[in-house]
């Protein structure tokens, strides 16, 4: 970090937010709060006197509340820049009648009460984000004791306790009664892999985290019990299973059941429950220290960055990636970057590779100063555009604008315009086309697909990422569906025009699938919600002309789906041999006279 503050060519912004993003790849601007400090970083030496006389005392966020800080104070060893900041929501120097002693003998005359928030606008070709994670709170998880037992802790906790620069200088000290603990135990996976509490997924680092305490423990303490309650280790990084079999060799215990209950005994000593899944026997524990190992959560800040700049986010609330393999560092728009945590729950060496992963994929993007397209966009056409802003309010990614109040037509930026076709399928004239994926294109594999015995076809539009993709996986897994299935692939769902689907109808189908990617799985953030709307209309209109709405369906099928394709699939044809071929003369007569 101290590299980074020094580089020529880094600028830092420390305290600081962002409020908002603008633009497309190679011309993003990013608005940012930069919170005042009330001290100049440039002139403040860190010597600390400003501290020495602050009366103020309140609890130290990094060491977890074990210490304390003054209201002006560094916010931890080595921090860049290297200059003490002040809280003002905790300073009594807004009124210099009431304090003011850090203002007299800061001999550099470093601190400035009249320093206000500043608001910076950047502009930058790519961003990666690194919003990083934020531990689970173990206390809705009561039957732990966390909020009603001194000697609970969690396992950042313990960290700050055991460290040389933490509260106590690295001596392993009870809170209760600043004794020596002579057993100390760990429970693992506390809001993770948990289905009440916490979260379903594994945090990834905790089982290490543990062992490398323990390591701490009997290294420093050889005397000391230690005990780890577990559902199973998951050591399977590179030299990980060697450390957990030095830690146990060294003798810490593992105990493989979470405990039921916990219970306070004399002297702040604690009891544990847990049935031994290993022997199945219930047993109990006495120990003087409990270390709860932590979960680990999407950073606060993710759901708010998601909203500015129109990323997608994992059921678990991480952002989603473009594609797991291929693209793991990626964003879904082009230009962004993701690095560290902000993708899913990582250690350190995962993280300094998708940094540096990041940091590549950036410099490749910009280093030849101009940016090459895909030919697949959206292409307006002036004179049928009646500038309603429909395209503009269905675009994923901002890449269309309309002057609505004066009626001036759409404009289409290609650079940030990724071809999914959403905005096509929804201009009721017509008036957007798609680059490779023209209306006419689709529409005569339409016709050319139902020319010959088209009551005995089931008619599939299928987007290129998911569904199509998942057809693929069925066939190379060499899965069974019925050969009638004719797919149509579209880059997206949501390029699946009403016209498409009452065209298959018009000429013969009897039935007619769309498929996409799951919602909140979509490679274009969130087009096939547009999908939903699309059929759950085109639904109603159907059985307002008499047709049954069960002929049109719409699934939603992922890459690695095979076999739900196969099984949908199935399910179609079930429904195909449903359809009469009155039934199918009946919609053609219909829709003839529309």
């Amino acid at each position: 970090m101290t590299d980074v503050g020094r580089h020529p060519r880094i600028k830092l912004l420390t305290l600081s937010e962002v409020v908002d993003v603008k633009g497309y790849v190679g011309n993003f601007k990013v608005k940012i709060i930069k919170k005042a400090r009330y001290v100049d970083e440039t002139s403040c030496t860190a010597c600390g006197d400003c501290a020495k006389v602050c009366p103020v005392l309140r609890p130290d966020e990094f060491n977890i509340g074990l210490g304390s800080r003054k209201a002006i104070y560094s916010p931890f060893p080595q921090a860049v820049p290297s200059s003490y900041l002040i809280n003002a929501k905790e300073c009594l120097g807004h009124n210099p009648a009431v304090c003011s002693k850090c203002v007299e003998v800061c001999a550099k005359g470093c601190i400035n009460f009249h320093m206000s928030d500043e608001e910076i606008i950047e502009e930058v070709g790519t961003i990666i984000v690194a919003t990083g994670l934020q531990p689970y709170d173990p206390t809705e998880m009561d039957e732990y004791g966390y909020t009603r037992f001194d000697n609970v802790l969690t396992s950042l906790e313990f960290e700050r306790l055991v460290n040389a620069s933490g509260p106590t200088k690295g001596s392993l000290i009870r809170p209760s009664d600043r004794e020596h603990p002579k057993s100390v135990g760990f429970i693992q996976c506390v809001g993770s892999r948990s289905a009440k509490n916490g979260a379903r997924y594994c945090s990834n680092i905790c089982c290490m985290n543990t062992i490398k305490s323990t390591l701490i423990l009997k290294e420093h303490y050889p005397d000391i019990e230690v005990k780890v309650f577990y559902i199973d280790i998951r050591a399977f990084g590179k030299g990980f299973e060697d450390l957990y079999t030095r830690s146990r060799r060294m003798g810490a215990q593992y105990i493989r059941g979470l405990p039921g209950s916990v219970e306070e005994m004399d002297q702040k000593s604690l009891r544990i429950a847990v049935e031994n899944s290993a022997t199945g026997k219930l047993e109990f524990h006495d120990l003087d220290m409990l270390v709860l190992a932590q979960g680990m959560k999407p950073a606060p800040s993710t759901q708010r960055l998601q909203e500015i700049m129109g990323l997608q986010l994992t059921s678990d609330g991480f952002y989603l990636e473009a594609h797991p393999k291929l693209q793991p560092v990626d964003a879904a728009t082009r230009g962004i970057f993701y690095a560290g945590c902000a993708e899913g729950p990582k250690d350190i060496k995962e993280s300094v590779t998708q940094a540096s992963a990041a940091a590549m994929r950036a410099i490749r993007l910009m280093h030849k100063g101009e940016i090459s397209t895909e030919p697949i966009t959206s292409v307006v056409i002036t004179e049928k555009c009646k500038a309603c802003g429909k395209c503009a309010e269905v675009c994923p990614y901002n890449a269309i604008t309309v002057d609505v109040k004066n009626k001036r037509p759409a404009v289409v930026n290609s650079a940030a315009c990724s071809g999914c076709g959403t905005c096509s399928a929804e201009c009721r004239f017509d008036a957007i086309s798609m680059n490779h994926f023209t209306d006419a294109q689709i529409m005569g594999q339409v016709d050319s697909m139902l020319d010959i015995a088209p009551a005995e076809k089931i008619l599939a539009f299928a987007c290129n990422w998911c569904s199509y993709a998942g057809a693929d996986y069925a066939g190379v897994s060499r899965l069974q569906y019925p050969a009638n299935v004719h797919l149509i692939r579209v880059m997206c769902s949501g390029r699946v025009d009403e016209k498409f689907i009452w065209e298959g109808f018009r000429q013969g189908a009897p039935v007619v699938l769309v498929s996409g990617c799951h919602i909140g799985d979509c490679h274009y953030i969130d087009a096939n919600h547009w999908t939903e709307k699309r059929v759950a209309r085109i639904h109603k209109k159907m059985e307002k002309i008499g047709l049954r709405p069960e002929r049109l369906q719409l699934e939603w099928i992922s890459a690695a789906e095979g076999i739900l394709f196969a099984e949908t699939m199935k399910k179609m044809e079930i429904l195909r041999r449903s359809v009469t071929a009155e039934e199918i003369a009946e919609t053609q007569n219909i829709l003839s006279k529309l």
